[in-house]
């Protein structure tokens, strides 16, 4: 069945309860066997963190990356992508059969992850801003921009802008619709043009909501940078560990992963009843659905800011722990969008590749994808995407305890390097534990 507007349904199909005891127990088991091996280490003055942070180096292919001609060939592509996606937001017709809306919340919001988990930082090279910003700044000529980014903005305004995409599209009634989805997109578009005209490329690295989201699930990739800015592969963990802390960093990994629970909770039978009840009207409903995604990103802030201070024994502040320790929650937002959208990013996604083909309704074939089939592979094969799924939670929280470990270790003194560092796990098994039962609940 068509739906008249939109790209369907983002339900997938739930964990069965073995999994998510298995899962959970398995998280638990880990959690404390990395406690020990980290700490034993340690406590031998081994070195705990990453073998080669420095990373191998790939001068041949870091000339071609790094080349003008590179550069150039993305920012084509990126324009190219950006003149389709205005010419069908506003030629196309306002219905499912629109490539816009899968362009948007699928292959963007949810594809994001995967492109940048495989190629680096993918919305820095093809971003339309990004070019627009750098044309304007050619023709305005060679200096500095007219303002400077204040250091403590930080990247509260990415945090703010990736709540704001979230509301649009889990919460506003009429996502669904062309007119809200070009309505926000041009703001975006115009606020970052405008800031990184004032601003320079900074803002864009800070305060643009996708490339932010992108850079940061980057740094699980393989292809990192040298201080001096040469290509080189690292370890996930390795490259995880350049990502230093920064003001709005714990506002922004909290929003990711608070506004996925809350695209988990919103499924289970407990919401549901709530929202359809008949004592609810549709008004109340669309309150408490705002009130909810505002509220899940703060639960998650607040246990985990009260986690990591917790933890706080050695000669750092205690509310400098937050920001200090927030990268390693980046691989269990990743685990967690691998779980919760795998299979809605691949059949709406195959869907908007075959739409995309003919983006007028009349049965042209641009791309030849018109008549592709959409496979419903992980929908026959539900043993295959539940293990996946626990499987994908389990390794993002084998990494993100690691990598807390690693960072922890380094401001805990030796007398409280297994102490210091029980809320801190704690607080991890908590958002693994929590993942999975969601997973379930849905």
């Amino acid at each position: 069945m068509i739906l008249t507007h939109g790209v369907g349904g983002r339900q997938d199909l739930p964990l069965p309860l073995e999994y998510v005891i298995a899962g959970a127990v398995l998280a638990l088991l880990v959690s404390f066997g990395l406690l020990v091996l980290t700490t034993r280490r340690a406590a031998e003055g081994q070195v705990v963190g990453p073998r080669n942070p420095r990373g191998w180096p790939l001068p041949r292919l870091g000339r071609v990356v790094d080349s003008p001609a590179w550069t150039a060939l993305w920012r084509v592509v990126g324009l190219l992508i950006f003149a389709y996606f205005v010419l069908v937001a506003f030629a196309g017709t306002d219905n499912a059969l629109n490539p816009i809306f899968g362009m948007t919340y699928v292959w963007l919001w949810v594809g994001i992850v995967p492109f940048s988990l495989l190629f680096g930082p993918v919305w820095k090279a093809i971003s339309p801003a990004r070019t627009i910003v750098a044309g304007l700044t050619w023709l305005r000529g060679p200096g500095d921009p007219p303002f400077r980014l204040p250091e403590r903005l930080g990247y509260w305004p990415a945090a703010f802008a990736l709540l704001a995409f979230a509301w649009l599209e889990l919460v506003y009634p009429d996502n669904n619709y062309l007119g809200p989805v070009r309505l926000w997109l041009a703001v975006y578009l115009a606020v970052m043009i405008l800031g990184g005209v004032l601003f320079g490329e900074e803002f864009l690295e800070r305060c643009d909501p996708f490339e932010v989201y992108s850079s940061m699930v980057a740094k699980l990739s393989v292809w990192g940078r040298t201080q001096a800015g040469n290509l080189v592969v690292r370890t996930p963990l390795g490259n995880l560990d350049t990502l230093r802390p920064a003001p709005g960093m714990v506002a922004v990994v909290s929003v990711l992963f608070g506004t996925i629970v809350y695209d988990s909770y919103r499924e289970s039978p407990p919401w549901l009843q709530l929202v359809q009840s008949p004592e609810i009207s549709g008004g109340t409903a669309y309150l408490i659905s705002n009130l909810a995604l505002i509220s899940f990103p703060l639960l998650v802030a607040g246990f985990y800011c009260v986690g990591t201070m917790l933890t706080g024994v050695g000669d750092v502040p205690r509310r400098a722990l937050p920001a200090e320790l927030a990268p390693s929650i980046v691989p269990i937002i990743v685990g967690y969008v691998v779980a919760h959208y795998l299979s809605y990013f691949w059949e709406s996604g195959l869907a908007t590749l075959r739409n995309a083909s003919d983006p007028f309704g009349n049965g042209s074939d641009w791309f030849g994808t018109a008549d592709m089939p959409v496979s419903y592979f992980f929908a026959f094969h539900a043993t295959l995407l539940a293990v996946i799924k626990v499987a994908a939670v389990i390794i993002g929280h084998v990494l993100g305890v690691w990598s807390a470990h690693i960072r922890a270790l380094q401001v805990l003194p030796k007398k409280h390097l297994v102490s210091g560092q029980v809320p801190l796990l704690l607080t991890m098994v908590g958002f693994t534990v929590g993942g999975l039962y969601l997973l379930f609940a849905a």
